[in-house]
């Protein structure tokens, strides 16, 4: 089929109107108007590739699992309802998807929770049939993640909307609100009302079930309160011209193992360790990389334990090659009661005795079980803090913690070094921002551990360290670019 473009003749339509009479100018304008304003409308409608979900105003193609929350067909719609003492519920269908686009809009009560799971299963091997997978998230909270993608039962939150500040605005309380998902290979975005939110790249599940859900609710005065979908579009297995491809503006956030995507390529990151040799990284007080106390297995460096002991095993690692501006990615999995960190702008230099090098410094702690949680000021010891001097917290609206994942979970780790300007994130919300060539932050190093330390934290450059604290810490996908 042709496809239908407002441009098509555009010389001789504008010409017409320039011949017409003053009193039908009005007229066929309005006619090209409404050619510009509604031809997706159009071509949608012709495409045979777009079909229905719900078919025949029935759910029979669907099942519902876990929670017990109503859902049902009303006036074209499809209705969840809360209810409470019972857990997550949804509909989900009985095929399974691998590739497509899906679009709807949905109306929710304010309140609520919900979202539509895609590329999701449900098995009695895990977790006795608990539904997992990707999640567009639908909310109505202050802190305005709608359109994010969240890995239900999994890995948690993949793509926050704090990287997106301009997608925090496209969903709009109290009315209805048209989303779009595209999944296609593994690359997955999100539109909400025409906004891109999401742009993930991700590879751990190819296919699976979608499923409209009504999230649990916790306050009794939620109970009975609903979310409606209606106009559910689905086309399966499209081509790329089917994408929008040209509307790619929110950021990427990538989860390839050891792998960089091709827009990482394109703005300039490259691995920082290419997860199988020592190259790029030797001991801080070596010339070499450790003989002993570093692991390397199945792309992950670990630091193996020294029942505490601050580089007294295979001591502190640093990167051979000296960086000043630049933007650093790495995961990593602490073991319980574990303390370790990320050094940057070290100068390896300083400390020639013992103990880690000097450098600022991306604490990484179990929070709940290291004594180092309590000690410093204010909790500026704890997780993503710039340790010893600026405490890591969420600052965004609606703010639920810092976004750790947990002791056991690998967590991502970013860290932006800009013209003076250094900002953390743990898990992609922004937990540190400062200038290191603030007053404010010469006044911090005045009051900590550091005031000996002549120039600490302005050096021009330096290296980036990995921690030997004595525990077990593990990290995989180290990446940079450079401003």
């Amino acid at each position: 089929m042709k496809s239908f473009s407002i441009l098509d003749n555009y010389n001789s339509v504008f010409i017409n109107i320039i011949l017409l009479k003053k009193k039908h100018r009005n007229l066929l304008f309005l006619l090209v108007l409404i050619g510009l304003i509604f031809p997706t409308t159009k071509i949608k409608a012709q495409n045979n590739n777009w079909k229905n979900l719900i078919e025949n105003n029935s759910l029979s193609k669907f099942k519902q699992l876990n929670g017990s929350a109503q859902f049902y067909l009303k006036n074209d719609e499809l209705v969840g309802v809360s209810k409470a003492n019972t857990s997550n519920s949804f509909l989900a269908t009985k095929k399974l998807y691998k590739n497509f686009i899906l679009e709807f809009e949905v109306n929710i009560d304010i309140g609520l929770n919900s979202g539509v799971q895609f590329r999701s299963n449900s098995s009695q091997n895990f977790q006795e049939g608990r539904v997992y997978g990707y999640q567009c998230e639908i909310e109505t909270s202050a802190r305005k993640w709608g359109g994010g993608i969240y890995d239900e039962a999994r890995r948690g939150w993949l793509y926050p909307l704090t990287r997106n500040l301009k997608a925090q605005e496209a969903f709009v309380n109290g009315t209805w609100n048209h989303y779009r998902i595209e999944a296609f290979g593994n690359k997955i975005r999100t539109y909400i009302n025409g906004v891109q939110c999401a742009n993930l790249v991700d590879s751990l599940s190819s296919e699976g079930f979608i499923a409209f859900q009504v999230h649990s609710i916790e306050d009794i005065t939620d109970e009975g309160k609903k979310v409606r979908w209606r106009n559910i579009m689905l086309m399966e297995s499209p081509d790329l011209s089917e994408l929008n491809n040209k509307f790619n503006s929110a950021p990427e956030i990538s989860y390839l193992e050891n792998e960089l995507s091709e827009n990482e390529k394109r703005i300039g990151f490259r691995m920082l360790w290419d997860g199988e040799s020592k190259k790029g990284w030797r001991g801080v007080k070596l010339s070499g990389f450790p003989l002993k106390g570093w692991e390397i297995h199945d792309n992950i460096l670990s630091v193996e334990s020294a029942d505490g002991y601050e580089s007294s095993n295979g001591g502190d690692i640093i990167t051979i090659q000296t960086f000043s501006d630049f933007e650093l990615s790495l995961d990593f999995l602490l073991t319980p009661g574990a303390n370790s960190g990320i050094k940057y702008l070290v100068n390896p230099n300083l400390n020639k005795g013992n103990g880690s090098a000097i450098g600022l410094e991306f604490q990484l702690l179990d929070d709940n079980l290291h004594p180092d949680a309590k000690a410093g000021k204010n909790g500026n010891r704890t997780v993503g803090s710039l340790y010893d001097l600026i405490r890591a917290e969420n600052t965004e609206n609606g703010s639920r913690g810092k976004n750790f994942k947990g002791v056991g979970q690998w967590n991502n780790a970013r860290i932006v070094v800009k013209n003076g300007y250094v900002e953390h994130w743990l898990n992609h919300v922004k937990v540190v921002a400062y200038s290191r060539f603030s007053q404010t932050f010469k006044a911090l190093i005045e009051k900590s551990k550091y005031e000996k330390w002549d120039q600490f934290g302005v050096w021009p450059s330096g290296k980036i360290l990995l921690q030997d604290h004595g525990d077990r810490v593990s990290f995989k996908n180290i990446k940079i670019r450079e401003f």
